[in-house]
């Protein structure tokens, strides 16, 4: 309404002519959910199922502490040594059974992530370590720290690095059915899951003999339902990284086996006292052993970083994976073509393999929806959900505005400037704009008059995102010589 003036003079009124802005939102924000040490910030345990929200691996320890000490690694120290007692040579081998590792890896998986790329994350404690080694991880632990998540806004994927830990491959599909649920209900965030290869280690992942093909079988079988397959992917198979363990010394067993006699077990916490040499070897094979770990932690770091160097419409694959040795299981193109490409119910499995000169590479971008043409890869499905949410914030404020054509009009310029912005970053097809996108808004195209009595709203938007070229092909031929 114009202003009512009484006083006779010159009066300054200025009009706005440029819409609103979109402010993007953040597109790797993980939150990973697991067991800590500790969940303290202000008294013992006040963190305990509560989404917590760090930047740092040091900020991580301070709220949640360090990873659990390994109890059950073996040191098998051989030594030569002459009639005189003088030492010719010495080799130390560190070793630690599979079923006797700690089933706490967040920490380590933390590592991972940051070693990755990684940035701000949450963390959900679902509880402290179990002090025996062979208590099962709980399923209901798992889904109560996944409920917590609902409530907050920021994170937008969903990470449990130890899910593959969990008692059988049922408590496993139901954890993950159930996040894919929650990703698809609010629509605005994603799984990164691991395989889980079946019940009592049926399936080793951390085996180099494992059969890939029969474990991915199994988890596509067994391991995940047929829901939401869009809303999320999976990675195979674990990775040997070069994070070193945590371990108790006073229970490190070291066997010293002098020109083939072996002496009886000793105590690492003993020999660092009394042989330190043979103390200082004895660490140095532990810290040789690889530290197996599930790929999803990584693969969070892989996202956040190629989205923030390339943008989240840039496929998170054909990118080395850091801090790690090589894969667990090499795969050979054609078991990976039977992994990626699942021909019965879609559901594909991103392989990360290891090539000659260029390192451990992620050489998968599907999700596991791998045979649905809108929803195949993953940087398509993210960068809908990101595109979704930005539009969704910046037209918050448009509630309860008069439903008329000046309200239109300014949603329309806002959210066609907010995808002109992004046609230019390369993240739509399209020579001209008019080709990438379009907005529509309106009486009589988007709403008939009964919506507009009904107090509704609509734009409809349609965006031409770009694909990863998953396959390269190469046509040769030969030709004729000319004259």
């Amino acid at each position: 309404m114009a202003t009512a003036y009484k006083t006779p003079g010159v009066y300054i009124e200025e009009i706005s002519k440029f819409p609103p802005s979109i402010a993007e939102v953040e597109t790797a924000v993980p939150a990973f959910i697991g067991y800590t040490q500790k969940a303290d910030n202000l008294t013992a345990n006040d963190l305990h199922l509560v989404p917590t929200r760090i930047t740092s691996l040091l900020e991580f320890e301070n709220y949640f502490g360090l990873p659990q000490p390994e109890q059950k690694i073996t040191v098998t120290l051989n030594v030569t040594q002459t009639a005189a007692g003088a030492v010719t040579g010495q080799t130390a081998v560190a070793s630690m059974a599979e079923a006797d590792r700690s089933k706490h890896i967040l920490h380590y998986a933390l590592q991972l992530y940051f070693a990755n790329g990684g940035g701000p994350a949450y963390i959900v404690s679902i509880g402290l370590y179990k002090p025996n080694f062979g208590d099962p991880l709980m399923l209901s632990d798992f889904e109560l720290g996944k409920d917590t998540l609902t409530t907050e806004p920021e994170p937008t994927l969903i990470v449990f690095p130890e899910a593959q830990n969990l008692a059988n491959i049922g408590d496993f599909n139901s954890l993950h059915n159930d996040a894919l649920a929650q990703c698809a209900h609010l629509q605005n965030r994603f799984v990164i899951m691991d395989v889980h290869g079946g019940d009592a280690n049926q399936f080793s992942l951390s085996n180099p003999k494992t059969n890939l093909l029969a474990a991915v079988k199994n988890y596509r079988d067994h391991g995940i339902g047929m829901d939401n397959l869009l809303y999320g992917a999976a990675y195979a198979p674990n990775l040997e990284t070069v994070l070193k363990f945590v371990f108790d010394d006073s229970k490190t067993s070291v066997v010293i086996i002098t020109n083939g006699a072996a002496a009886a077990p000793v105590e690492l916490s003993t020999l660092k006292t009394t042989q330190n040499q043979v103390y200082t070897a004895a660490t140095a094979a532990i810290a040789a052993m690889p530290n197996i770990l599930p790929p999803s932690a990584a693969m969070a770091g892989i996202y956040a970083a190629v989205d923030n160097s390339r943008g989240v419409w840039k496929a998170p694959a054909n990118v080395g994976v850091n801090a790690v040795i090589q894969p667990t299981i090499q795969v050979s193109n054609d078991d990976h073509g039977l992994i990626n490409v699942d021909s019965t119910a879609g559901k594909s499995v991103n392989v990360i393999r290891a090539f000659i000169g260029k390192g451990t590479l992620v050489w998968g971008a599907r999700t596991l929806a791998g045979n649905d043409n809108e929803w195949r890869y993953i940087s398509v499905r993210r960068f809908f959900i990101f595109a979704e949410q930005s539009i969704k914030n910046a037209t918050e404020q448009f509630v309860f505005e008069p439903n008329d054509a000046n309200t239109w009009v300014k949603l329309q310029g806002m959210i066609e400037n907010f995808l002109t912005t992004l046609w230019r970053q390369g993240a739509l097809q399209g020579i001209k704009p008019e080709q990438a996108f379009y907005v529509a808004v309106g009486l009589g195209k988007t709403m008939s008059a009964l919506d507009i009595v009904e107090g509704r709203l609509i734009i409809e938007i349609g965006m031409a995102v770009v694909h990863p070229a998953e396959f390269i092909i190469l046509r040769f031929s030969q030709m004729m010589a000319q004259s």
